[in-house]
């Protein structure tokens, strides 16, 4: 036999016949000519639910288009916005189309039609079993009905279907079956969602965000740096304990610590009213994050000291702090603090924890340890998620691949080894999940660098958050970041990196987040002649003034790849009562292939289908040869 015995022997348990196997093989084949799923790319979440429920609900657009595309002769531009709307809220809209005395069972009754002709033309590039496993449960066979015969034939079907709907309105399981018909319509219109890094931080509800990532489960994390500190505090890490605790509290976002994950700051808060200063005015920092920035100065002070490596020892500032003069020495200038309020540093040992310090940390531990909800949230991104990923010729990834000034791939020492590109990147993800597994110091150590360090993947900046939190004057938050930012706007440096994963061609793409595109100033999310795209959701609507847009998406189909620009969003109450969507401000067609369709033989998936067909006739093969029993 061609193919190893005990391989086949294994495989001959789950297709114990010749008919069996020729039964597979001809399913894969014929699925190999369905056109390619959907697939859906979106980053820098960062806790904002409502706009990205919205873009999730809407699919950057996706079933806008499929509506118009359906409906565009029969119904009017009104209606079908109402019809979009109503699967984007179906609870919301009910309640409204309720409260106005619109719910007739005329209008059940068609959209019940318009929905399932909806479905079941998205149904279209799937095989019946897999819509199959996407139907509810509960209505799974009604719904699987009226899928598969169109509504509109003038046949004995038509009036069997039609009587399904009547009834439907008629019992009163009209809204039910809305609502059930409307989650298929999303979760057909997407195969598969990519996100490229950072759903954690500034926004308050990261953890709903994960919630709704967990159920649709066709779903993959770019890790970004925001993610990593809040997986490195499940997995133990105290730095990045204090780190998530601090961006908190920066941020105003402190209920999805307490609230969402049950992690009380009450001993921290009683610490910092019983221990530092309460200065009055905007400008002055609260006593809390006073003492959460102390904190973490400190452990980051000794993660630093532990990892002489890392080359950070420029950032241990701690010591360099003259109270008694309100500067601070940084790089061999002295800087005015905003503060002096530093009752537990003492200059002569500026790493050291308080008794009262050590005591919150504690307690921050322990309660970082109980979140049952944190660590299955944590869990979902070590098994769905990674520090890159190589999909359908595009290689996706948060922050950067760490080059020096000349363009080749940085250096990085890390456990006793010298590594860089693709290597060190395989390096990081590894540590990162022994940190998980495993929880030594040396390892969570790494989850605080990959939060912050210069060679970080997921960051590649020098961040300056000591001088953010205690330098007044800007001139001293300047962040320098990796080379890599800059000289990937060149194609022959984006086509180097594409190379060190195997990738290259025409339809070979870098696909990042991390960094806001400028559009306001003229900058483009597409650099190095399209073989990279930067897909910064600008989801925080902190960073619309500054961007001009509230960030970009990417839909990749049978048609092609589409940058997709958006417009911030107006609001839930605003889609509902004005059908206001999330307009695209503009979309940018990357990959043309509206001619020659892209089919499920031209993806991965299709690669290892044609692996399992392959496998299939070996076993065949040894089934005619007499190599293998069958067991029928």
């Amino acid at each position: 036999m061609r193919k190893d015995t005990a391989y086949l022997r294994l495989l001959s348990e789950r297709f114990p016949t010749r008919r069996a196997a020729y039964t597979e093989i001809i399913n894969l084949q014929a699925i190999l000519n369905l056109p390619c799923g959907t697939e859906h790319f979106m980053s820098d979440i960062h806790g904002e639910l409502e706009a990205f429920t919205h873009i999730h609900n809407n699919c950057s657009g996706v079933i806008r288009e499929r509506v118009h595309a359906l409906f565009g002769d029969e119904l009017d531009d009104h209606l079908m916005d109402d019809l979009c709307t109503l699967i984007y809220y179906p609870d919301e809209k009910l309640a409204m189309m309720r409260h106005l005395g619109n719910l007739l069972p005329k209008w059940h009754h068609t959209m019940l039609i318009h929905l399932t002709n909806l479905a079941r033309r998205l149904a279209d590039g799937y095989t019946r079993n897999h819509v199959h496993k996407m139907l509810p449960e509960d209505y799974g066979y009604i719904i699987d009905e009226l899928l598969h015969v169109s509504l509109g034939e003038d046949s004995a079907h038509h009036t069997y279907h039609e009587d399904i709907v009547r009834s439907i309105v008629e019992v009163g399981a009209a809204e039910d079956f809305i609502r059930s018909l409307t989650h298929l319509v999303k979760r057909l219109a997407v195969d598969r969602i990519h996100v490229v890094g950072d759903i954690y931080d500034r926004g308050p509800r990261a953890d709903r965000i994960i919630d709704e990532l967990i159920s649709y489960g066709s779903v993959d994390v770019q890790w970004g740096n925001h993610d990593i500190a809040w997986m490195g505090a499940a997995a133990g890490s105290e730095v990045c304990m204090a780190q998530v605790v601090r961006t908190c509290v920066h941020y105003g976002t402190l209920d999805v610590l307490e609230s969402s994950y049950g992690i009380s700051l009450r001993e921290l808060a009683l610490f910092a009213d019983a221990t530092y200063a309460h200065e009055p005015g905007s400008k002055h920092m609260h006593r809390i994050e006073k003492a959460i920035n102390v904190i973490l100065f400190k452990l980051m002070e000794q993660a630093i000291g532990r990892h002489p490596n890392w080359g950070m020892d420029d950032r241990c500032l701690l010591g360099a702090i003259d109270v008694v003069a309100g500067t601070v020495r940084i790089a061999g200038r002295d800087w005015p603090l905003s503060t002096t309020d530093f009752p537990t540093l003492d200059v002569t040992q500026p790493s050291e924890l308080t008794a009262g310090e050590a005591a919150v940390m504690e307690g921050i531990a322990a309660a970082f340890a109980d979140s049952d909800r944190l660590r299955k949230h944590v869990r979902f991104l070590f098994e769905h998620g990674s520090v890159y990923k190589v999909c359908n010729g595009r290689l996706l990834f948060h922050g950067c691949i760490p080059l020096d000034e000349d363009g080749s791939f940085s250096t990085v020492v890390s456990g006793g080894h010298k590594l860089s590109g693709r290597a060190y990147l395989d390096n990081v993800d590894r540590v990162a999940r022994k940190a998980w597994t495993r929880g030594k110091q040396q390892d969570l150590d790494w989850m605080w660098y990959l939060w912050c360090g210069y060679h970080s993947p997921l960051a590649g900046r020098l961040m300056k958050t000591f001088e953010r939190a205690y330098v007044a004057d800007p001139a001293a938050w300047t962040e320098p970041q990796d080379p890599y930012f800059d000289l990937t706007r060149d194609p022959e440096v984006a086509a180097r990196v594409l190379k060190e994963f195997g990738l290259g061609g025409p339809l070979a793409h870098i696909v990042n987040g991390h960094t806001p595109v400028h559009e306001i100033d003229g900058d483009t999310p597409v650099r190095a002649d399209g073989q990279l795209l930067v897909i910064d959701g600008g989801f925080c609507q902190a960073y619309h003034k500054t961007t001009g847009i509230a960030g970009y998406t990417l839909i990749a189909d049978a048609r092609g790849l589409r940058l997709k620009a958006h417009r911030p969003f107006m609001g839930v109450k605003a889609a509902l009562s004005g059908n206001v969507d999330i307009a695209s401000a503009h979309e940018q067609v990357i990959d043309d292939m509206s001619k020659t369709p892209v089919r499920v033989a031209d993806t991965d998936r299709g690669k290892r289908i044609c692996a399992r067909i392959d496998d299939l006739m070996a076993l065949l093969e040894a089934y005619n040869e007499g190599d293998l029993p069958e067991r029928g």
